[in-house]
């Protein structure tokens, strides 16, 4: 009974989380060593919505914590992410670096690849539709039990392609499919289909999600983990730069739009506090507490190193986004539960 009684006390005074986990594509495994670390510092974790590579991670971590917990989800996270790097078919030297042509042009025939990319689409370079990541979420995930076991409440990413609405699939709703739906590039990947509808990558419209954190979870405190810098030392002058800004800023504008509404919005709450009675949406915006975990080292990284799969390009990615979640709890483990660790109208209005 004391047992029962002291491991109760415990889970209650553990921090509390919602995690919002950006896409990226093999950035993501920065954002695996920040999961990794947190959960070895025994977070509790109500909600995760994310979005491509932020997906994967998130179904990753749900996998492993259906099945053992924290230590469960860092066991599977690893699991994920070391058969993401064993689809890698060839080890190149210069994909070893995150800048690998000091540019950020793609080199060899990685370059070679993605240029024939701008005149043929993926159904006439890739007309049998093979994907290595397929046969990865097929291995890796058991969406049956997650569907059926998991405590977690997960929000995945996906665009509608005929509309341009973003579709969120809960945990109830998660398959494989929705899972690639999340991470489906259009340049690269045959377009996904569930239930008559075309999807394609859910950073187009929400990368990632943020009201499904604020309207269905308990927890006020949400933790971004960002992948894309928010701000870049200087203006873009190749041609190799100018389109690596563009698709960046086209897959962040809905997340950072989103994230201006609700710093004018509790803005405008909070000067009208003194003398406005306030309804549910203002009370729940008014106690959300805003986290954020961004990764600094890598603002200059070049486009091939998000294609990179290798497995020592991986783990590197995981030791600094460790590393970085391990600053961050030093410094901000406290206001967790008592007050937000950044100030939305600096950062983001």
């Amino acid at each position: 009974m004391l047992k029962k009684l002291w491991k109760s006390r415990d889970v209650a005074a553990s921090p509390s989380l919602s995690l919002a986990l950006q896409g990226g594509g093999a950035h993501g495994a920065y954002t695996w060593g920040v999961l990794d670390r947190l959960l070895e510092d025994d977070w509790q974790i109500d909600g995760i919505s994310g979005t491509s590579a932020g997906a994967m991670n998130a179904v990753a971590l749900a996998q492993g914590w259906t099945r053992g917990g924290a230590e469960g989800a860092r066991e599977s996270l690893a699991a994920f992410w070391e058969a993401v790097s064993d689809t890698t078919p060839f080890e190149l030297d210069l994909l070893h670096s995150l800048n690998p042509a000091g540019d950020g042009s793609l080199p060899g025939p990685v370059g070679m690849m993605m240029g024939l990319t701008k005149v043929f689409s993926p159904y006439q370079l890739n007309p049998f539709e093979l994907n290595p990541l397929r046969d990865v979420v097929r291995a890796q995930f058991d969406f049956e039990r997650i569907r059926r076991d998991c405590p977690l409440k997960l929000f995945i990413a996906a665009t509608r392609v005929r509309t341009g609405k973003v579709r969120l699939f809960h945990t109830h709703e998660l398959s494989e499919d929705a899972l690639l739906a999340s991470a489906c590039l259009p340049t690269l990947h045959h377009t996904v289909q569930i239930d008559g509808e075309d999807y394609w990558d859910g950073g187009f419209t929400a990368n990632p999600a943020i009201y499904p954190l604020m309207y269905e979870c308990a927890t006020p405190d949400i933790l971004l983990v960002l992948l894309n810098p928010l701000v870049r030392p200087e203006a873009p002058r190749s041609a190799e730069e100018i389109a690596a800004r563009s698709m960046e800023l086209g897959f962040s504008t809905t997340f950072l739009r989103e994230m201006r509404m609700i710093a004018h919005a509790r803005s405008y709450i909070e000067e009208g506090s003194n003398w406005l009675p306030q309804g549910r949406l203002e009370r729940k915006l008014t106690r959300l507490r805003f986290h954020m975990v961004e990764a600094e080292e890598l603002v200059d990284a070049g486009t091939a190193s998000k294609l990179n799969a290798t497995r020592a390009f991986l783990t590197e990615l995981r030791d600094l986004g460790r590393a970085r979640a391990a600053r961050w709890i030093r410094s901000h483990r406290q206001d967790v539960g008592v007050r937000p660790s950044i100030k939305l109208a600096e950062v983001f209005a």
